[in-house]
This record gives C-alpha cells, structure tokens and sequence, in this order.
C-alpha cells in the first residue's frame, strides 16, 4: 500500500500521517523533510535563493522517487499536486487522500508558523485568510481528483482505515 496525503498547507498532512502511518504499520515520509534532506537547504531557503520553479522541479523529482516504494505513506507539500502533472502521477502510483478544510481552519493553524511557511511568510495577518481562500480556488480543482476526501476537522487516528484502498 502506497498512501499520498495532499491538501493546503495546515491541513494536517504531517501531523495525521505520522499518526496513520504508526497505526497501519506504514513508513511515514514528509516530502518537504526528504527534500531538505536530500539537497541541505530548507524549503525556504530553497524558494528564497532558487525560485519557485526551480523548488517545483526538485519536488517533481522526489515525488518520482516513491514510485519504486511499498507500504508507506508520504505527506506532500501543499503545491505538490498543483503542478508537473503530479496529482496524474499520485493517482497512477498510489491511492490519494485529499483532507479539506475551510479557510478559517486552515488560516488558524497556518498563522501559529507562518515564518516557517514560504507562500505566506511575507504576507501580513490581515491578508492571510483573503490569500489562503484564493489559493484555495486555484488548488482545489486539482485537490479534488484525489481518490479519497477526508474533512480536516473530523480526523481521528483510525479515520485512515475507514478508507477502501
């Protein structure tokens, strides 16, 4: 079994996979972690020093790596389905799982760390919900071809195996 987690950044891809992964007995892989990992700089960094394309290029890249990998589940970054035909390949190599959440939650949890987060580091508290709900809308289409939807804010530690894979 082979799990991808999409969704926008602070809806619970890192924290409830870690969960779900322990509870299925699955490796648990955070996309962004194996990126910093493989090239020693941060994702921020990366955006800030590279670019954005250049970011997407070397996650397209990672992402293709699972493609010989069993039984693990992999937390995607919040872009990671949006670009490369990547949702297409997610889909061909793995089941998907979108966790929706509304902008409120999502700004809620994303405000906490937002210096950690390149998108959204720049942007002032008082635009943050007006751009989390745009980029919402330009992300959902592809969110929305994932396999399995899972709300956010109704997530537990066996909401996982509720799922037919």
């Amino acid at each position: 079994m082979k799990v991808f987690l999409i969704g926008f950044m602070g809806s619970g891809k890192t924290y409830w996979g870690k969960i779900w992964a322990a509870h299925n007995g699955l490796t648990f892989y955070d996309l962004d972690d194996v990126i910093e990992q493989a090239t020693g700089k941060t994702i921020a960094v990366l955006f800030e020093k590279k670019g954005e394309t250049y970011f997407r290029k070397i996650e397209t890249e990672t992402l293709h790596t699972f493609a010989d990998k069993d039984d693990c589940l992999i937390a995607c970054g919040g872009g990671t389905a949006c670009f490369n035909d990547n949702m297409q390949w997610i889909n061909n190599n793995g089941n998907s799982v979108y966790l929706t959440a509304s902008p409120q939650y999502l700004f809620e949890r994303v405000i906490t760390e937002k210096d950690k987060r390149p998108l959204v580091k720049k942007i002032n508290s008082a635009e943050l919900l007006f751009f989390i709900e745009q980029k919402l809308k330009e992300r959902e289409p592809f969110y929305k071809q994932a396999a399995f939807i899972l709300p956010a804010d109704e997530l537990d530690e066996k909401s996982l195996s509720t799922l037919n894979f």
